[in-house]
């Protein structure tokens, strides 16, 4: 992960899935692949529930970001939640442990 988390790709359905905590994908622009196939990502909240389910990154970061930002920063505030996420550093830490350890 652009985090430095390792994170277990699983298999069995039509697709690997990869299931991620949100903010440990900032700043990757495409869906990962295996093998060529695309992923099917599930974003999750910090908290680990499902936030989000995409196929198409790109196109979650552009389309589909704002509407879980909106949802998750007031219950998260603690958790980065950039503008621009494709841009953005990906962190396993909350907003406070990055001011502390940078």
């Amino acid at each position: 992960m652009p985090s430095g988390s390792r994170i277990r790709v699983e298999y069995g359905g039509e697709r690997p899935v990869l299931a991620v905590k949100i903010q440990e994908m900032f700043g990757l622009a495409e869906t990962p692949r295996v093998a060529g196939v695309p992923v099917l990502v599930h974003l999750l909240s910090p908290a680990g529930r499902p936030a989000a389910v995409t196929a198409d990154l790109a196109s979650f970061w552009r389309d589909g970001y704002r509407s879980v930002r909106a949802e998750l920063r007031g219950r998260y505030p603690k958790h980065p939640w950039p503008e621009d996420p494709s841009s953005a550093e990906a962190t396993r830490f909350t907003s406070a442990r990055l001011r502390r350890e940078g």
